[in-house]
This record gives C-alpha cells, structure tokens and sequence, in this order.
C-alpha cells in the first residue's frame, strides 16, 4: 500500500449541475481519507463512470420489464442518487447472485446493488456496506395445492422444495431440510416454472421476488412461516482491497437513511416492510 498523502482537491473534476453543493458533499465523503488502495476508487473517478451490477429478474429492487426493457425498483432508484452525487455517468451491468462474486472480484462492476443477501459465505470474498433491508425465508405454492397448506407442510416427507441457485436460500434450505427434497433450480429454468410444471411443490424466495408472483399471477400463493424463520440483512457488496471506496458506498447508506430517501423510494416499490431502519 502506497503511502498515505493528503488529497487534492483540485483533481476531482466533479461533472454535475449543482457543483457547489456537489463538491461540498464530495469534500466531507473524501476529508478522512488519506489514501487510494484497491484501484477501483481511482478508476471510477479517472472513468467518470459508476458500473453497477444488477440482477434484472429481482422484482422490486432492479427489475427489468421484459415488456419494454425499462430497469424499475428500489435499486435503480438509489443507484441513480448514488451516481447524481458523485456527479457520474451510471452504467448498469447485468449480473446475479451466481455471477455477483465473480462479476465484482473481476472488475466487471464496481458495486453491486441488488439487495445483496449478507452471508458468511460472500463475506469472505467481498465487503458489504452497514445493511438497508432485511427479508426473511418465504414459500410460494399454487393456490390448488393439497400437499402445502402451511409452513408445517414443507419439511415433510415426499415434498420436493425448490431453490434458485447461488441464493442464500440454497445453504439454509439444505441445512434445514430434514425430510423433504431440496431441489436446486438452475437457470434458465426459474422457481415458478418449476412450480406451475409441478417439479416442485414449493420453492423458497425471499420478500421483493414473492411481491412478484403475488402481484402478477393469480394462481400462487404465499407460504408463510408463523414465526421468523432466517432473517437475512441486505447491503451493498464491493470488491475488497479499497477502503476509500467502500467508505463512500458505506457513507451513501448512512445517508440514504438518515435524510429518508431510503423510505421514499421502498414505499414506491412496496418494500417499506423490509427496510433496515437501524
């Protein structure tokens, strides 16, 4: 690591229409740092460009519409804050939660923001902001299922569980399961496909994608546990090696919920019962 020295402020070249308060804000996120490691605050500041991974499927958080190709959620909407503030050109990057590590470590992306489920197996490979959502385990059935009626009826016997690959639903499931069969679904076959084909029974979800199925097909059905089950946080996720970067992501969470930007933009996507508040 390079020696720490003092930042100049005459190299930031902030690109933004509101340059005095940009450059105030920039000036407090960049005052306690002393040095760039890493490389990737360097190059997102000589680019001018923020690359944000994204998973296009998550309903709610970085969805896009196959309709029309418009990107729409919680997600989106941040990123953007995120890239107004720094002054920097946005550029998406399709991404997912089999891809994330790879995409980040990589150097395909510079954050990911899609709601990142933190587990300790993604925390030994990357580094997460403080968290912003939390969402529990959910099940999805057909409403004219015999075989799932309530949470009780998963792990039994005979049941065949479905879980998209590489989500934290994937480990917890396989730990949990006792009786029933854990089914991994890989893509491009999805959770829902299998369940209308009758593969699987019931697949496990979290809360954004459930608001999916809920708001968008009449036959499923929602399978919920009576008490919390494995509550997972959701924070940004960044490649390790670059504490001035992560310091600017974690400081834009702060932010984000301290001014309540963070509400605002979980009541528009119907996601305000999962918001981190601490």
């Amino acid at each position: 690591m390079r020696e720490p020295r003092p930042v100049n402020p005459s190299r930031w070249r902030w690109r933004t229409a509101g340059c005095t308060r940009n450059a105030l804000l920039l000036a407090a996120l960049m005052g306690a740092q002393t040095a760039w490691a890493g490389g990737v605050l360097e190059r997102v500041k000589a680019s001018a460009t923020l690359r944000a991974c994204i998973w296009p499927a998550y309903y709610g958080v970085t969805f896009r519409n196959p309709r029309n190709q418009q990107l729409k959620g919680i997600d989106i909407d941040l990123s953007a804050e995120f890239a107004r503030e720094l002054g920097f050109k946005l550029v998406y990057v399709d991404s997912s939660f089999a891809t994330l590590t790879g995409d980040l470590l990589g150097n395909r992306c510079d954050v990911a923001m899609f709601a990142v489920g933190v587990t300790p197996e993604r925390q030994q490979q990357l580094r997460f902001t403080q968290p912003y959502l939390q969402s529990d385990i959910y099940g999805v059935t057909t409403r004219s299922s015999r075989i799932i009626r309530t949470w009780d009826d998963i792990d039994q016997p005979g049941v065949q569980v479905g879980v998209q690959a590489a989500t934290f639903m994937e480990p917890v499931m396989a730990q949990v399961l006792k009786h029933a069969a854990l089914v991994v679904i890989r893509s491009p076959q999805t959770r829902e496909e299998e369940l209308e084909a009758g593969r699987v029974d019931v697949f496990m979800t979290d809360y954004p994608y459930s608001r999916r199925l809920l708001d968008n097909a009449d036959w499923a059905r929602l399978v919920a546990p009576a008490r919390p089950f494995h509550p997972i946080p959701y924070a940004y996720a960044v490649k390790p090696g670059d504490d001035a970067w992560w310091q600017m992501v974690e400081q834009f969470v702060a932010r984000i919920k301290r001014d309540g930007r963070l509400e605002a933009a979980a009541k528009r996507h119907g996601l305000s019962e999962i918001v981190f508040r601490k």
